[in-house]
């Protein structure tokens, strides 16, 4: 059986689950739908597993007839008080957009890393949020982070590092620079609205793991 089609996984999960109340909760419902979608499809969550000479914590890895998906998982939120199938969801304003982008990326740099270690697997590192600012570029030509960027057909390819700008409390423990040996150009796509808000609109970002081109 070919891998999870992850666009379609997403799709029907945004049908049952159009809004999660963090990033665990987005983490074991994209879980179970992988298990729906294939019931032989062994789940794990928070796998440690040793890969390019160190271990790799996954937040989900996926292993079928013929296929094995290492995900990374992250889900970044504006604040919102969402009521969905009367369930009430308080969602914070997480700000620290700038970290929120880093730390994307260097899910992509880690995915790299297993799949080098594990011939035949691929990843993906997936970004859910109702927060514009990811999607949208940005008006400032100089941004701390410009080289983390992940907005709508931006490349990101090779050293990606911090401007030098950038305060020492924004690099804490973020210092070294993210090598990717792949290119990437970031394809947003819909997943839920919720309201008519703009807080309410989710979209996500699915990257490959490693790339397609």
């Amino acid at each position: 059986m070919p891998s999870p089609n992850i666009d379609h996984a997403l799709e029907l999960l945004a049908q049952r689950r159009p809004v999660f109340h963090s990033e665990a909760d987005f983490q074991h419902a994209l879980a179970w739908e992988f298990q729906l979608m294939d019931p032989t499809t062994n789940i794990r969550l928070k796998k440690q597993i040793a890969a390019a000479g160190s271990r790799i914590h996954l937040d989900l890895l996926a292993q079928g007839a013929g296929y094995e998906v290492a995900i990374e998982v992250k889900y970044k939120t504006k604040a919102a008080e969402i009521v969905h199938c009367n369930e009430i969801f308080s969602l914070r304003n997480q700000r620290a957009q700038d970290i929120g982008r880093h730390d994307f990326v260097k899910d992509i740099g880690r995915l790299e890393k297993y799949t080098d270690s594990h011939p035949g697997s691929i990843g993906y590192a997936i970004l859910l949020t109702n927060d514009r600012t990811y999607w949208l570029a940005s008006q400032k030509l100089a941004a701390v982070d410009s080289e983390f960027r992940i907005h709508e057909d931006r490349v990101m390819e090779g050293s990606l590092a911090w401007s030098s700008r950038a305060s020492e409390g924004t690099k804490r423990n973020r210092n070294a620079a993210i090598e990717l040996q792949c290119g990437y150009k970031p394809k947003w796509r819909d997943f839920s609205i919720v309201g008519v808000d703009h807080s309410e609109k989710f979209r996500y970002l699915a990257l490959k793991v490693p790339s397609e081109g």
